[in-house]
């Protein structure tokens, strides 16, 4: 072949039209010409051809507004089988159009005012079902047909593939090519035909002026959307008391698994140690509902899903008490119950929680227990009849409410492992003390260990803090003393 037909090197502009040859024959017949677009580019082919033809040879473009890249957005194959059968999810997110001449502009005021859409159409689930970026794409196409058959469809093939999203992120696949070498496009033909085919960056580098003028253009944006998002929230925050800790969270009782019978169900309430407090519309006890278990793997597991919300205050005391008397924090106690088919309940197992100091999301899975009667017969009836031993207080499994002693003694109590019970909590902390600034810091590190964490570790790593930076002022004292008077010194010693 002619060395010019093996090789052709083109530089690409985003959007910019090259034309193939099938274009080129399609559109300078003036009968295939409908729409605006067609017409445009037939006049736009016909100044190629006064001024002696296209340039390119087998590398073309399609850009955003070419038949092309519609059909390539709605006919996305999911594998890569000839004879797909699309599925539902397909064909619904096949008429999703991602374009940016579809999308109009949104009014800041009418957006504000509807910040949830309580009633939604088809088309507003439809269109909102997927991150609906605008995209615009554009494709470099290449022409791998035989020497002399230029212009037949079969023999297009995409080169590469360049999207820009309303956020300004774009996308080019392949990858431009650096140190990993050329891509490779075998033709399924006679001869299996190869072709090679490299990609690079050929924009200009920013200038630093633009580079800022750019910077400081997108931190005006920034700093518009943030006071805008400030705008939908609103200054009224409510914020706690000095001295008080806010604890909320947002519980999830999700599955329980390892239990002998079927059809369980787990009751819960939540103690408040001293110093504590809640509004009194709080909720703090409730009952999930009945659930059939399902076999995984070994276990059978009883899925849940019981969502819960608790919102606590802690009123801090004097700080002089701190560290030697250590505030309690909050306690879940549950039992897990099983009901059957004549409405028989017997207990499952026991449990305690204590919510965790460390804000954040925690996955717990608790172990329980439940007590044993002695002899057979208190198992004959918890099979037959139902009904079993049960606690009359659940703080019993921990530290009775009603104990008053110093040694809380259990000998004697028979009890057997049972199943666990698996919690999803998301806690939050809110105080005026998290806002401290950096010249009260060791105040506020006070207040922090305090009511953030209550941790032994924390104090003991404080002491030891102290200790260390207690030795460095000694050791750099004694550097700064002159030598003769540690020498007399260390001699009369």
């Amino acid at each position: 072949r002619p060395p010019e037909d093996e090789e052709e090197e083109v530089e690409v502009g985003w959007q910019e039209k090259l034309f193939s040859q099938f274009e080129v024959d399609l559109y300078l017949n003036e009968a295939a010409c409908q729409t605006p677009l067609d017409w445009q580019y037939h006049e736009e082919i016909r100044k190629l051809e006064k001024a002696g033809g296209r340039k390119n040879c087998r590398i073309f473009t399609y850009t955003d507004h070419d038949r092309f890249t519609n059909l390539e957005e709605l006919c996305q194959k999911v594998t890569d089988l000839d004879h797909e059968v699309p599925s539902y999810l397909v064909e619904r997110m096949a008429n999703v159009r991602r374009r940016r001449q579809d999308r109009r502009p949104v009014e800041a005021s009418s957006l504000k005012s509807k910040i949830i859409t309580w009633e939604p159409s088809e088309e507003f689930i439809k269109n909102n079902h997927v991150i609906n970026t605008p995209v615009q794409t554009m494709y470099i196409m290449g022409d791998l047909g035989p020497y002399g058959k230029l212009g037949h469809r079969e023999y297009e093939n995409v080169l590469c593939t360049i999207k820009v999203d309303g956020n300004g992120v774009i996308t080019v696949k392949p990858d431009f090519t650096g140190s990993k070498g050329a891509y490779r496009i075998e033709l399924d033909g006679e001869k299996r035909e190869v072709w090679e085919y490299t990609i690079e960056n050929a924009s200009a580098q920013v200038q630093p002026e633009e580079e800022e003028r750019e910077q400081r253009v997108f931190r005006e944006l920034y700093g518009r959307h943030r006071d805008y998002l400030s705008g939908l929230v609103g200054s009224d925050f409510e914020m706690p008391l000095p001295g008080t800790l806010r604890l909320f969270v947002n519980g999830e009782i999700v599955s329980a698994q390892g239990y002998e019978y079927d059809n369980l169900y787990v009751h819960f309430f939540l103690e408040l140690p001293n110093q504590w407090s809640s509004s009194p519309f709080q909720q703090l006890s409730g009952v999930t509902q009945t659930c059939a278990t399902k076999a995984v793997g070994w276990d059978n597991v009883a899925y849940f899903c019981y969502p819960f919300t608790v919102d606590m205050f802690y009123t801090q005391e004097d700080e002089g008490v701190f560290p030697y008397s250590l505030p309690q924090w909050p306690v879940l106690y549950f039992e897990v119950l099983s009901l059957d088919f004549w409405q028989r309940y017997r207990v499952e197992g026991y449990g305690s929680l204590v919510l965790p100091t460390c804000p954040g999301v925690h996955m717990l899975t608790i172990p329980t227990w439940r007590p044993v009667g002695l002899g057979p017969v208190a198992e004959m009836r918890r099979f037959f009849i139902g009904g079993s031993p049960e606690l009359e207080d659940l703080t019993y499994i921990r530290i009775p409410s009603t104990f008053k002693g110093k040694r809380l003694s259990r000998f004697g109590f028979r009890t057997e492992t049972t199943g666990s019970v698996t919690f999803r909590l998301g806690c939050l902390q809110q105080s005026r003390a998290f806002l401290e600034n950096s010249s009260l810091r060791q105040r506020m590190q006070s207040v922090l260990d305090r009511l953030g964490g209550f941790s032994q570790q924390s104090s003991v790593y404080n002491v030891l803090e102290a200790f260390q930076r207690a030795r460095r002022r000694m050791q750099e004292a004694r550097e700064s003393l002159p030598q003769d008077l540690i020498s007399t010194s260390a001699s009369a010693v």
